[in-house]
C-alpha cells in the first residue's frame, strides 16, 4: 500500500509540470527585476581610416587701389643732437676784394683811426696816444689825416676839461668851418661833434681850436684835459 501512494503523488507532480496542461486564466505572480550586470571590457581599436582629400588654396586677388592720404599727425619732439661729423673739405677761394690804386702801390679799401690827447697844453691839438691807425693814414705828430683812398668818411671828436674849449673839424675839402664850443664854469664838461666828408686823394682833415675865441688864461691853463679824435671810411669810390 505504501508503494502505490508514493507513485500517485509523483505522477501528479509530473502532470503539473507538463506544459499545455494548465488553466489559461490562471496567472502567476510577476517576478522581481534582475540586477544589472557588470560592464564588459573595452573592445579592440578599429582600423585607421583613409587619408582625406587635400584642401584647395584660394588664388591671391589683385591689389586694390591706394586709399586717400590720412591727416598729418602731431609734430614729434626734437631728437638729440648727433655726434660731430668729420671736418669737410676746404671751400673754394672767394672772389677778390676791391682795391684802390695810389701811385704804384695797391691799398685795401679800408681806413680808420682813433687817437687821444692827454697833454695839458692848449690850444695846440696833437696826440700822444694812438688807439687805432689802419693802415696808417693818420699822423699823430702833426694831427693830420691824409686821404689815400677817395671816398666818403666820417669824423668825430670828444673832449673833457674844466676849462672853456672851442674845437672844430677842419679840412681842405671844406669851405665853411664846423665849430663847437663849451664854456666851462669850473666843472668837468664834455664837448663833442662829428661830420661826414667826401674826400679825394691827398686831401687832409684835422682838429683845431678857435684861436681867435680863446682867452689868454684858457690857452695857458694846465688842468687835465682829454681829447679823442676818430675817423673811418664809410665806402670807397
Amino acid at each position: 500500500m505504501g508503494c502505490h501512494y508514493g507513485l500517485v503523488v509523483l505522477v501528479g507532480v509530473t502532470l503539473l509540470l507538463t506544459p499545455g496542461h494548465g488553466d489559461p486564466n490562471c496567472k502567476g505572480i510577476a517576478g522581481v527585476a534582475g540586477q544589472p550586470g557588470i560592464p564588459g571590457r573595452d573592445g579592440q581599436p578599429g582600423a585607421k581610416g583613409e587619408k582625406g582629400e587635400p584642401v584647395l588654396h584660394r588664388l591671391k586677388g589683385d591689389a586694390g587701389s591706394p586709399g586717400m592720404q590720412g591727416a598729418m599727425g602731431p609734430k614729434g619732439y626734437h631728437g638729440e643732437v648727433g655726434p660731430l661729423g668729420p671736418p669737410g673739405n676746404p671751400g673754394l677761394p672767394g672772389p677778390g676784394g676791391n682795391t684802390a690804386m695810389t701811385g704804384e702801390h695797391v691799398q685795401h679799401t679800408h681806413s680808420a683811426f682813433s687817437v687821444m690827447r692827454t697833454d695839458q697844453r692848449y690850444p695846440v691839438v696833437t696826440y700822444d696816444v694812438t688807439l687805432v691807425n689802419k693802415p696808417g693814414h693818420f699822423n699823430a705828430g702833426t694831427g693830420f689825416f691824409t686821404c689815400k683812398i677817395p671816398g666818403v668818411y666820417y669824423f668825430t671828436f670828444q673832449s673833457m676839461a674844466k676849462v672853456s674849449m672851442c674845437l672844430r673839424i677842419s679840412s681842405d675839402s671844406l669851405t665853411d668851418k664846423l665849430g663847437f664850443c663849451d664854456y666851462n664854469r669850473n666843472t668837468e664838461q664834455v664837448l663833442s661833434g662829428g661830420v661826414v666828408l667826401q674826400l679825394g686823394a691827398g686831401q687832409k682833415v684835422w682838429l683845431e681850436s678857435f684861436k681867435d675865441q680863446q682867452k689868454d688864461a684858457e690857452t695857458k691853463d694846465t688842468q687835465e684835459k682829454k681829447i679823442i679824435f676818430s675817423g673811418f671810411m664809410i665806402y670807397a669810390e
